[in-house]
Protein backbone atom coordinates (compact mmCIF):
# COMPACT_ATOMS: atom_id res chain seq x y z
CA UNK A 1 0.00 0.00 0.00
CA UNK A 2 1.56 3.34 -0.75
CA UNK A 3 1.52 6.49 1.60
CA UNK A 4 -1.59 8.62 1.90
CA UNK A 5 -0.37 12.21 2.31
CA UNK A 6 -3.39 13.57 2.11
CA UNK A 7 -6.33 12.50 4.49
CA UNK A 8 -9.63 13.87 3.34
CA UNK A 9 -13.40 13.03 5.35
CA UNK A 10 -15.70 14.79 3.21
CA UNK A 11 -18.79 14.48 5.37
CA UNK A 12 -17.05 16.06 8.56
CA UNK A 13 -15.34 18.59 6.58
CA UNK A 14 -11.56 17.37 7.97
CA UNK A 15 -8.70 17.41 6.19
CA UNK A 16 -5.44 16.43 7.01
CA UNK A 17 -1.66 16.36 5.60
CA UNK A 18 1.52 14.54 6.28
CA UNK A 19 3.53 17.53 7.14
CA UNK A 20 6.75 16.93 4.66
CA UNK A 21 8.90 18.79 6.40
CA UNK A 22 9.30 16.39 9.58
CA UNK A 23 9.91 13.60 6.92
CA UNK A 24 11.71 10.96 7.36
CA UNK A 25 12.47 11.10 11.07
CA UNK A 26 8.80 11.91 12.00
CA UNK A 27 5.35 10.31 10.28
CA UNK A 28 3.35 13.28 11.89
CA UNK A 29 -0.68 14.62 10.09
CA UNK A 30 -1.45 18.08 10.35
CA UNK A 31 -5.16 19.40 10.23
CA UNK A 32 -6.09 22.06 8.17
CA UNK A 33 -8.89 24.05 9.14
CA UNK A 34 -9.11 26.71 6.45
CA UNK A 35 -7.34 28.84 3.57
CA UNK A 36 -5.20 30.34 5.78
CA UNK A 37 -3.65 27.02 7.07
CA UNK A 38 -3.75 25.99 3.73
CA UNK A 39 -1.80 28.74 2.05
CA UNK A 40 0.86 28.62 4.88
CA UNK A 41 1.03 24.24 4.43
CA UNK A 42 1.84 25.32 0.61
CA UNK A 43 3.83 28.02 0.80
CA UNK A 44 6.45 26.38 3.94
CA UNK A 45 6.44 23.04 2.21
CA UNK A 46 5.04 21.01 4.95
CA UNK A 47 3.05 19.74 1.28
CA UNK A 48 4.66 20.34 -2.15
CA UNK A 49 4.37 18.85 -5.57
CA UNK A 50 2.33 20.48 -8.44
CA UNK A 51 -0.61 18.01 -8.18
CA UNK A 52 -0.85 18.25 -4.30
CA UNK A 53 -0.38 21.81 -3.81
CA UNK A 54 -3.78 22.33 -6.10
CA UNK A 55 -5.49 19.49 -4.10
CA UNK A 56 -4.80 20.33 -0.76
CA UNK A 57 -5.04 24.49 -1.53
CA UNK A 58 -8.78 23.50 -2.96
CA UNK A 59 -9.50 21.41 -0.32
CA UNK A 60 -8.96 23.64 2.38
CA UNK A 61 -11.09 26.35 1.38
CA UNK A 62 -13.98 23.12 1.02
CA UNK A 63 -13.03 22.82 4.89
CA UNK A 64 -14.09 26.94 5.33
CA UNK A 65 -16.99 26.85 3.16
CA UNK A 66 -18.32 23.52 5.13
CA UNK A 67 -17.50 24.88 8.46
CA UNK A 68 -19.13 28.24 7.45
CA UNK A 69 -23.11 28.05 7.37
CA UNK A 70 -23.30 32.09 7.60
CA UNK A 71 -23.23 32.85 3.71
CA UNK A 72 -25.76 35.62 3.22
CA UNK A 73 -26.55 34.25 -0.35
CA UNK A 74 -24.66 32.85 -3.25
CA UNK A 75 -23.36 36.49 -4.67
CA UNK A 76 -21.21 36.33 -1.35
CA UNK A 77 -20.28 32.58 -1.64
CA UNK A 78 -19.04 33.24 -5.32
CA UNK A 79 -16.74 36.26 -4.11
CA UNK A 80 -15.00 34.34 -1.25
CA UNK A 81 -14.56 31.52 -3.63
CA UNK A 82 -12.89 33.84 -5.96
CA UNK A 83 -10.82 35.48 -3.71
CA UNK A 84 -9.49 32.81 -1.77
CA UNK A 85 -8.68 30.75 -4.67
CA UNK A 86 -6.74 33.95 -5.97
CA UNK A 87 -4.84 34.17 -2.42
CA UNK A 88 -4.02 30.54 -2.73
CA UNK A 89 -2.00 30.89 -5.64
CA UNK A 90 0.45 33.04 -4.39
CA UNK A 91 1.73 30.42 -2.23
CA UNK A 92 3.99 28.82 -4.87
CA UNK A 93 3.47 30.21 -8.19
CA UNK A 94 5.61 28.07 -10.84
CA UNK A 95 3.28 25.11 -10.33
CA UNK A 96 0.27 25.67 -12.87
CA UNK A 97 -1.91 23.11 -11.10
CA UNK A 98 -3.30 25.63 -9.04
CA UNK A 99 -4.11 28.44 -11.13
CA UNK A 100 -5.62 25.87 -13.26
CA UNK A 101 -7.94 24.73 -10.48
CA UNK A 102 -8.90 27.39 -9.39
CA UNK A 103 -9.63 28.89 -12.90
CA UNK A 104 -11.70 26.28 -13.77
CA UNK A 105 -13.79 26.57 -9.08
CA UNK A 106 -13.98 30.37 -10.02
CA UNK A 107 -16.05 29.24 -13.39
CA UNK A 108 -18.16 26.22 -11.58
CA UNK A 109 -18.40 29.09 -8.88
CA UNK A 110 -20.19 31.88 -11.56
CA UNK A 111 -22.59 29.28 -13.22
CA UNK A 112 -23.76 28.17 -10.19
CA UNK A 113 -24.05 31.66 -8.97
CA UNK A 114 -26.02 32.42 -12.37
CA UNK A 115 -28.40 29.46 -12.28
CA UNK A 116 -31.35 30.87 -10.82
CA UNK A 117 -32.70 27.07 -10.17
CA UNK A 118 -29.76 26.54 -8.02
CA UNK A 119 -30.16 27.09 -4.21
CA UNK A 120 -27.53 28.64 -1.56
CA UNK A 121 -27.40 24.98 -0.07
CA UNK A 122 -27.33 22.85 -3.35
CA UNK A 123 -24.30 25.55 -4.98
CA UNK A 124 -22.36 24.84 -1.53
CA UNK A 125 -22.88 20.84 -2.50
CA UNK A 126 -21.80 21.27 -6.15
CA UNK A 127 -18.78 22.98 -5.26
CA UNK A 128 -17.32 20.95 -2.82
CA UNK A 129 -18.20 17.72 -4.84
CA UNK A 130 -16.20 19.32 -7.95
CA UNK A 131 -13.34 19.05 -5.13
CA UNK A 132 -13.74 16.53 -3.53
CA UNK A 133 -13.68 14.83 -7.32
CA UNK A 134 -10.61 16.14 -8.26
CA UNK A 135 -8.97 13.82 -5.25
CA UNK A 136 -10.13 10.36 -6.80
CA UNK A 137 -9.40 11.91 -10.20
CA UNK A 138 -5.84 12.41 -9.65
CA UNK A 139 -5.17 9.38 -8.21
CA UNK A 140 -6.88 7.63 -11.34
CA UNK A 141 -5.01 10.10 -13.48
CA UNK A 142 -1.68 9.01 -11.70
CA UNK A 143 -2.35 5.46 -11.89
CA UNK A 144 -2.58 6.03 -16.37
CA UNK A 145 0.29 8.20 -16.01
CA UNK A 146 2.36 5.07 -14.50
CA UNK A 147 1.03 2.51 -16.88
CA UNK A 148 1.33 4.28 -19.89
CA UNK A 149 5.20 5.96 -19.25
CA UNK A 150 5.81 1.87 -18.42
CA UNK A 151 4.54 0.87 -21.62
CA UNK A 152 6.53 3.01 -23.62
CA UNK A 153 9.69 2.59 -21.65
CA UNK A 154 9.36 -0.92 -21.89
CA UNK A 155 8.50 -0.91 -25.72
CA UNK A 156 11.64 1.04 -26.81
CA UNK A 157 14.23 -1.34 -25.00
CA UNK A 158 14.71 -5.23 -26.32
CA UNK A 159 11.96 -7.19 -24.24
CA UNK A 160 14.45 -8.92 -22.13
CA UNK A 161 16.18 -5.87 -20.90
CA UNK A 162 16.70 -4.98 -17.36
CA UNK A 163 15.47 -1.75 -16.54
CA UNK A 164 17.11 1.05 -14.07
CA UNK A 165 15.57 4.23 -13.91
CA UNK A 166 17.17 7.59 -12.52
CA UNK A 167 14.68 9.78 -10.60
CA UNK A 168 14.91 13.72 -9.67
CA UNK A 169 13.07 15.37 -6.77
CA UNK A 170 9.58 13.59 -5.19
CA UNK A 171 6.86 12.66 -7.41
CA UNK A 172 4.86 10.35 -5.34
CA UNK A 173 2.15 10.11 -3.31
CA UNK A 174 3.45 12.68 -1.24
CA UNK A 175 3.22 15.01 -4.24
CA UNK A 176 0.42 14.12 -5.38
CA UNK A 177 -3.38 12.68 -4.07
CA UNK A 178 -1.77 9.28 -4.62
CA UNK A 179 0.15 6.74 -6.74
CA UNK A 180 2.46 9.66 -8.21
CA UNK A 181 4.00 10.73 -11.89
CA UNK A 182 7.37 10.41 -12.32
CA UNK A 183 6.74 7.80 -9.10
CA UNK A 184 4.02 6.37 -10.76
CA UNK A 185 6.34 5.24 -13.48
CA UNK A 186 8.64 3.41 -11.07
CA UNK A 187 5.85 1.90 -9.18
CA UNK A 188 4.26 0.14 -12.17
CA UNK A 189 7.33 -1.02 -13.76
CA UNK A 190 8.26 -2.65 -10.03
CA UNK A 191 4.40 -3.77 -10.22
CA UNK A 192 5.01 -5.59 -13.76
CA UNK A 193 8.07 -7.38 -12.08
CA UNK A 194 10.39 -5.43 -14.68
CA UNK A 195 11.77 -2.40 -12.42
CA UNK A 196 15.60 -3.91 -11.23
CA UNK A 197 16.43 -0.43 -9.23
CA UNK A 198 15.90 2.81 -9.34
CA UNK A 199 18.60 5.41 -8.78
CA UNK A 200 17.15 8.65 -6.99
CA UNK A 201 18.84 12.14 -6.77
CA UNK A 202 19.22 13.62 -3.01
CA UNK A 203 17.78 16.92 -5.10
CA UNK A 204 19.14 19.75 -2.95
CA UNK A 205 19.10 21.92 -1.36
CA UNK A 206 15.80 20.84 0.43
CA UNK A 207 16.64 17.06 -0.18
CA UNK A 208 13.36 16.40 -1.48
CA UNK A 209 15.04 12.85 -2.85
CA UNK A 210 16.88 11.54 0.27
CA UNK A 211 14.16 12.44 2.52
CA UNK A 212 10.97 11.88 0.90
CA UNK A 213 11.44 9.95 -2.56
CA UNK A 214 13.89 7.70 -0.60
CA UNK A 215 11.32 7.52 2.63
CA UNK A 216 8.31 6.02 -0.21
CA UNK A 217 11.07 3.80 -1.83
CA UNK A 218 11.52 2.22 0.83
CA UNK A 219 8.01 1.93 2.02
CA UNK A 220 6.80 0.16 -0.80
CA UNK A 221 10.42 -2.23 -1.03
CA UNK A 222 10.98 -1.14 -4.09
CA UNK A 223 15.00 -1.59 -4.97
CA UNK A 224 16.93 1.66 -4.69
CA UNK A 225 19.83 3.73 -4.38
CA UNK A 226 20.28 7.12 -3.56
CA UNK A 227 22.92 9.22 -4.98
CA UNK A 228 24.40 12.77 -4.66
CA UNK A 229 23.27 15.44 -7.12
CA UNK A 230 26.67 15.74 -8.43
CA UNK A 231 26.71 11.99 -9.20
CA UNK A 232 24.16 12.03 -11.77
CA UNK A 233 26.93 12.23 -14.85
CA UNK A 234 28.62 9.20 -13.09
CA UNK A 235 25.97 7.30 -12.77
CA UNK A 236 24.69 7.48 -16.23
CA UNK A 237 27.82 6.49 -17.51
CA UNK A 238 28.66 3.60 -14.87
CA UNK A 239 25.21 2.23 -13.95
CA UNK A 240 23.26 1.07 -17.27
CA UNK A 241 20.58 3.60 -16.55
CA UNK A 242 17.57 2.67 -19.10
CA UNK A 243 15.99 5.98 -18.87
CA UNK A 244 15.36 9.35 -16.60
CA UNK A 245 12.29 10.43 -15.89
CA UNK A 246 10.99 13.39 -13.85
CA UNK A 247 7.97 15.22 -12.88
CA UNK A 248 6.76 18.43 -13.86
CA UNK A 249 5.31 21.66 -12.13
CA UNK A 250 4.73 23.40 -15.24
CA UNK A 251 4.71 22.40 -18.94
CA UNK A 252 4.18 24.91 -21.72
CA UNK A 253 2.52 24.30 -25.29
CA UNK A 254 5.68 23.38 -26.66
CA UNK A 255 6.90 21.54 -24.27
CA UNK A 256 9.65 22.67 -22.72
CA UNK A 257 9.40 21.55 -19.12
CA UNK A 258 9.79 23.68 -15.24
CA UNK A 259 10.30 20.96 -12.61
CA UNK A 260 13.18 20.98 -9.62
CA UNK A 261 16.31 22.84 -9.77
CA UNK A 262 18.06 20.43 -11.35
CA UNK A 263 16.39 18.91 -13.88
CA UNK A 264 17.64 20.61 -16.86
CA UNK A 265 21.51 19.30 -15.97
CA UNK A 266 20.03 16.06 -15.94
CA UNK A 267 18.76 16.74 -19.10
CA UNK A 268 21.75 17.59 -20.72
CA UNK A 269 23.81 14.72 -19.50
CA UNK A 270 20.71 12.41 -20.84
CA UNK A 271 21.19 13.42 -24.43
CA UNK A 272 24.96 13.50 -23.94
CA UNK A 273 24.57 9.58 -22.77
CA UNK A 274 22.16 8.75 -25.46
CA UNK A 275 19.40 8.00 -22.67
CA UNK A 276 15.86 8.58 -22.61
CA UNK A 277 14.59 11.45 -20.50
CA UNK A 278 10.95 11.46 -19.89
CA UNK A 279 8.31 13.98 -18.10
CA UNK A 280 5.60 12.51 -16.00
CA UNK A 281 3.05 15.06 -15.80
CA UNK A 282 -0.66 15.22 -15.53
CA UNK A 283 -2.64 17.46 -17.88
CA UNK A 284 -3.65 19.87 -15.35
CA UNK A 285 0.43 20.85 -15.41
CA UNK A 286 0.43 21.32 -19.15
CA UNK A 287 -0.15 24.97 -19.77
CA UNK A 288 -1.32 25.30 -23.72
CA UNK A 289 -1.72 29.18 -22.86
CA UNK A 290 2.16 29.76 -22.28
CA UNK A 291 4.03 29.39 -25.50
CA UNK A 292 7.33 28.54 -24.10
CA UNK A 293 9.46 28.35 -21.23
CA UNK A 294 11.05 31.85 -21.25
CA UNK A 295 8.43 33.75 -19.48
CA UNK A 296 7.44 30.73 -16.67
CA UNK A 297 7.75 32.33 -13.15
CA UNK A 298 10.69 30.80 -11.48
CA UNK A 299 10.05 30.41 -7.97
CA UNK A 300 13.09 31.80 -5.36
CA UNK A 301 12.96 30.42 -2.13
CA UNK A 302 15.12 31.53 0.88
CA UNK A 303 18.62 31.68 1.64
CA UNK A 304 18.58 30.14 5.04
CA UNK A 305 17.43 26.26 2.85
CA UNK A 306 21.03 26.42 1.18
CA UNK A 307 22.94 28.06 4.16
CA UNK A 308 21.42 25.86 6.69
CA UNK A 309 21.36 22.00 7.57
CA UNK A 310 18.62 21.41 10.46
CA UNK A 311 18.87 25.00 11.80
CA UNK A 312 22.44 24.59 12.05
CA UNK A 313 25.14 27.05 9.27
CA UNK A 314 27.42 24.90 7.29
CA UNK A 315 27.71 27.86 4.52
CA UNK A 316 30.38 30.98 5.16
CA UNK A 317 28.85 34.03 6.45
CA UNK A 318 27.76 36.76 4.53
CA UNK A 319 27.88 34.86 1.48
CA UNK A 320 25.87 35.99 -1.40
CA UNK A 321 23.33 33.00 -2.55
CA UNK A 322 20.75 32.47 -5.45
CA UNK A 323 17.90 29.70 -4.87
CA UNK A 324 15.40 28.88 -7.38
CA UNK A 325 13.58 26.75 -7.06
CA UNK A 326 13.20 25.38 -10.47
CA UNK A 327 14.68 25.39 -14.13
CA UNK A 328 13.22 25.03 -17.14
CA UNK A 329 14.18 22.20 -19.86
CA UNK A 330 14.37 22.91 -23.22
CA UNK A 331 11.63 20.51 -25.67
CA UNK A 332 14.48 19.66 -27.24
CA UNK A 333 16.42 17.87 -24.64
CA UNK A 334 12.83 15.86 -23.58
CA UNK A 335 12.21 12.15 -25.49
CA UNK A 336 8.35 11.76 -24.28
CA UNK A 337 6.01 13.66 -22.44
CA UNK A 338 3.92 11.37 -20.30
CA UNK A 339 0.35 12.13 -19.91
CA UNK A 340 -3.00 10.41 -17.98
CA UNK A 341 -4.14 10.04 -21.97
CA UNK A 342 -0.68 9.35 -23.67
CA UNK A 343 3.26 9.02 -24.29
CA UNK A 344 3.88 12.00 -26.50
CA UNK A 345 6.71 13.98 -28.34
CA UNK A 346 6.81 18.10 -27.41
CA UNK A 347 6.01 18.97 -30.68
CA UNK A 348 2.71 17.00 -30.65
CA UNK A 349 1.66 17.49 -26.94
CA UNK A 350 -0.52 20.72 -27.92
CA UNK A 351 -2.54 19.46 -30.23
CA UNK A 352 -2.84 15.29 -28.52
CA UNK A 353 -3.86 17.67 -25.65
CA UNK A 354 -6.36 19.81 -27.71
CA UNK A 355 -8.17 16.80 -29.74
CA UNK A 356 -7.63 14.87 -26.12
CA UNK A 357 -6.66 11.66 -27.14
CA UNK A 358 -7.89 9.00 -25.44
CA UNK A 359 -5.40 6.26 -25.89
CA UNK A 360 -1.46 6.03 -26.08
CA UNK A 361 -1.26 5.09 -29.69
CA UNK A 362 1.31 2.32 -29.20
CA UNK A 363 -0.55 0.48 -26.28
CA UNK A 364 -2.44 -1.53 -28.38
CA UNK A 365 1.36 -3.44 -29.40
CA UNK A 366 2.18 -3.85 -25.97
CA UNK A 367 3.09 -7.17 -25.33
CA UNK A 368 5.05 -7.84 -22.05
CA UNK A 369 1.70 -8.47 -20.28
Amino acid sequence: MTLQAIQWEKQEGRLQILDQKLLPDVTQYSEIKGVGDGWKAINSMQVRGAPAIAIVGCLSLAVEIIHNPEYVDKAALCQDIESKLNYLISARPTAVNMNTAANELITLAENLYKDATITLSQMIDRFVNAIDGMLRKDVADNIAIGDLGAHDILYNVPKDSVIRILTHCNTGSLATAGYGTALGVIRSLHKMGKLERVYCTETRPYNQGARLTAYELVHDKIPATLICDDMVAAALRKKQITAVVVGADRVAANGDTANKIGTYQIAVLAKYHKIPFYVAAPRTSIDLTMPSGDDMVIEERPVREMTHINGRRVAAKDIDCWNPAFDVTPASLITGIITDIGVFKPEDLKVAIEEHEPVCPRLHEWTYL
